[in-house]
């Protein structure tokens, strides 16, 4: 929307800030590369690509993933955008007074060189481990051992990040989370679980909607956190230090919203198929594969489990188009994502493809970041 750009643009070099516009996905990553902003305001409704890619990119590149991200949408889903990293999200339409506002709090938070985080653990050994694991430096770390004294640090002090165990002596971790995000009126605080506590299933699904992340403490948990908190405190992860940095590459080497999940590929060209396995079976992703779109349904129907189908669209006799078709006649495949191949990226795929039956569309040659980027977002879905 150039007039709304034009509006923010003007209302952002108010606050200081010198502005950039971009009107089309690719170009707003080629952007953020090369000219590495202060901040970024993000519409997830783009004519060539969903804006939660955009940001899953974003924050998935060590380069920009520090970069803090406003996002300013007619969708409503603040909280899926907050727990993704953004660090903050404005509903569509907005106001000039709300429009200059976010700017407002976006120029403060990057006015300030040291971000607060708040811990609220009851064993003192913990809270010290915590406290060495974050570091210092970009980051000031207060402790606390009871939920009255955070709710208490909460009410007097501004904080940008939480993390917290479940087992408080004075309060649950639930009671504690429910309050800060009611009572005390921060809901958008970030607030990350870290506990050893066996969850139920009922208990891990409401902890999944009141908080932004849950890390159960094992052998893998510290690198875990440590990851967490750096995106939600915008850390810049070439500044930390060597062995820091080095965990963190260590974890992105896996990433756990694609391992164990089964994809489809269906495309004639055993050469597609090939490269593309082989780029999955990396990322730990089970792959099966058929040659034609009837082949295609078949294996969907018989397998039953299958979580995202990659569909090229050129095939001979039944193309992607049609055999998108077909699978979306089943009640059971309606909400199964479907990311279309094209052969080139040519104007108007994107909305042909959707309108076929796909979720999303990525053109040829395929770029695998890319790829990654839209199977996490869908299978996130």
């Amino acid at each position: 929307d150039t007039n709304f750009a034009q509006i923010l643009l003007d209302l952002a070099r108010d606050r200081g800030f010198k502005g950039l516009v971009a009107n089309r996905a690719d170009r707003a990553l080629t952007m953020a590369r090369e000219y590495q902003p202060t901040a970024v305001t993000l519409d997830l409704r783009l004519p060539d690509a969903d804006g939660w890619t955009i940001l899953d990119r974003l924050k998935h590149d060590p380069a920009t993933r520090h970069i803090p991200v406003h996002i300013i949408s007619v969708e409503e889903n603040w909280q899926r955008g907050l727990r993704l990293g953004a660090i903050d999200f404005l509903v569509k339409p907005a106001s000039k007074e709300s429009l200059s506002d976010a700017l407002t709090t976006l120029h403060e938070f990057v006015d300030r060189p040291v971000k607060r985080l708040l811990v609220v653990e009851d064993d003192e050994v913990a809270r010290q481990s915590i406290v060495e694991l974050i570091g210092s430096g970009d980051v000031q770390t207060t402790t606390v051992g009871t939920g009255a004294e955070a709710i208490a640090k909460l009410q007097e002090e501004h904080f940008d990040c939480m993390v917290l165990d479940l087992g408080l002596p004075d309060m649950t971790g639930f009671q504690l989370i429910t309050r800060v995000k009611s009572e005390i009126g921060l809901r958008k605080l970030p607030t990350i679980v870290y506990t050893g506590k066996q969850l139920s299933r009922r208990e891990e699904a409401e902890l999944r909607r009141l908080a932004e992340s849950v890390v159960i403490k094992d052998a893998g948990s510290p690198e875990r956190l440590l990851d967490e908190t750096a995106l939600f405190l915008h850390r810049v992860t070439a500044s930390l230090p060597d062995g820091k940095r080095r965990m963190l590459e260590q974890l992105h080497r896996t990433d756990p919203t694609l391992t164990g999940r089964k994809v489809l590929i269906v495309d004639d060209d055993v050469r597609n198929i090939f490269a593309l396995t082989t780029f999955l079976e990396r990322s730990e992703m089970k792959v099966s594969y058929a040659e034609s779109g009837r082949e295609g349904i078949a294996r969907l129907q018989e397998a039953g489990d299958i979580d995202v189908v990659l569909m090229d669209v050129m095939m001979p006799e039944m193309d992607g188009y049609e055999t998108m078709r077909a699978i979306r006649q089943h009640a059971r495949f309606r909400q199964l994502p479907i990311i279309a191949v094209t052969a080139k990226a040519m104007k108007g795929d994107r909305e042909k493809c959707i309108e076929a039956g796909a979720s999303d569309y990525i053109a040829k040659p395929v770029d695998m970041d890319q790829l990654l980027s839209l199977l996490r977002v869908w299978l996130y879905r």
